[in-house]
């Protein structure tokens, strides 16, 4: 019972680094001596000292014959800081109970290894399966250099993204909008189609007191992005990817004077190879990525199997009509081809109901 109610507080701990560690993983810790905790630490911010070691660091008691409880692994290797491994062995601890074990392929258990080869005792799996999705964005990224990508999107009852006349602005109440702002803050980058710039004009910032703006990337096959609009004239201050298949120089060179980045992908049926521009901003270390597309870029999306998750807000409206859905394109022929919802949670947010899926792809099924 120690053993959970101390992986717990662990846990709320790790917490507290969201959307300030990214690309690494959140991670907390918890020292406990003689039944009492005597450190708490977590991992703060990229590049800072990791959770075990703000835990040691903040002991109030010598730590020498303690228990460290830790959502992940320790690191064993030397990275932007020093092996934890090291301090937790000079630290004379003797027990350290793990949450679950570190994708890292450098990691791969090593570290379990290094700590009992030195005489301190491991358990590994305590609160696994909720230590295991604290990380899953890390995982992911870690293992493929691939972004993870949430597919998040507001709907009515009826299935509607916009009235006929195109007016999407309020579906969810204030609550659900502002648990969209926590997601931004958490993501490293949020993607939008160029219509949703077009129509809309918005921001794609982080509207949260100390909240962390992602970097902002606009699927811009044709390079039609307004130079007036918000995310342009922004750009200076906060990153702007153009996606585009555009070559057009005079074109080009307009954006690169706002400060836009631009990146250079393929083309797929027409619009940006979305498989493309995944590489290219994991090669620009970018782990994180939440899709906040129109119905075009939802579809294509899915077809092109970049979408991890879904994260759907549902209101109690009904708007009726020919208005959009949020997954549009050719859609599947067949049921079977359907891509599946699974391991989804509900919730209520405000008056919306939030609903929260894996996405399972057909091929994936049949394997």
């Amino acid at each position: 019972m120690d053993n959970l109610k101390h992986m717990q507080s662990a846990l709320a701990l790790a917490k507290k680094g969201c959307g300030f560690v990214n690309p690494n993983p959140m991670v907390g810790a918890v020292i406990v001596k003689d039944g009492r905790v005597i450190g708490q630490g977590w991992h703060e911010y990229f590049g800072g000292p990791h959770a075990e070691r703000n835990a040691l660091r903040n002991c109030t008691d010598s730590p020498e014959g303690a228990t460290l409880y830790v959502t992940l692994e320790p690191c064993c290797h030397y990275g932007k800081t020093p092996p934890c491994t090291e301090a937790i062995i000079r630290s004379g601890i003797a027990k350290v109970v793990i949450g679950t074990l570190d994708p890292n392929p450098v990691m791969a258990g090593k570290s379990v290894e290094i700590l009992q080869n030195h005489q301190i005792q491991v358990e590994v799996g305590v609160l696994e399966e909720d230590c295991k999705r604290l990380i899953k964005v890390f995982s992911k990224f870690i293992t493929s250099k691939i972004p993870f990508v949430l597919m998040k999107y507001a709907m009515t009852m009826d299935g509607k993204i916009a009235t006929y006349t195109n007016h999407s602005k309020w579906i969810t109440g204030e609550e659900a909008r502002q648990r969209v702002q926590q997601t931004r803050h958490e993501f490293s980058a949020i993607m939008v189609g160029v219509n949703t710039i077009i129509y809309d004009n918005p921001l794609l910032t982080c509207r949260l007191e100390n909240g962390r703006n992602p970097a902002r990337i606009i699927c811009d096959t044709h390079l039609r992005t307004p130079l007036d609009a918000n995310v342009v004239q922004t750009a200076g201050s906060d990153t702007t990817f153009l996606a585009t298949c555009s070559k057009d120089e005079e074109k080009r060179k307009q954006y690169l004077k706002k400060n836009c980045v631009l990146l250079d992908v393929g083309e797929k049926d027409g619009h940006i190879d979305l498989t493309d521009l995944m590489a290219d901003l994991g090669n620009r270390n970018i782990d994180s990525v939440l899709l906040e597309g129109g119905s075009t870029l939802n579809w294509s999306a899915l077809d092109q199997k970049i979408v991890d998750e879904a994260e759907i807000y549902i209101a109690p409206k009904l708007f009726g009509g020919t208005a959009s859905t949020p997954v549009g394109g050719k859609g599947v022929a067949f049921p079977k081809e359907a891509f599946q919802l699974k391991a989804s949670s509900v919730s209520q947010i405000g008056e919306a109901f939030l609903i929260e899926s894996e996405v399972i792809y057909p091929c994936l099924q049949e394997s």
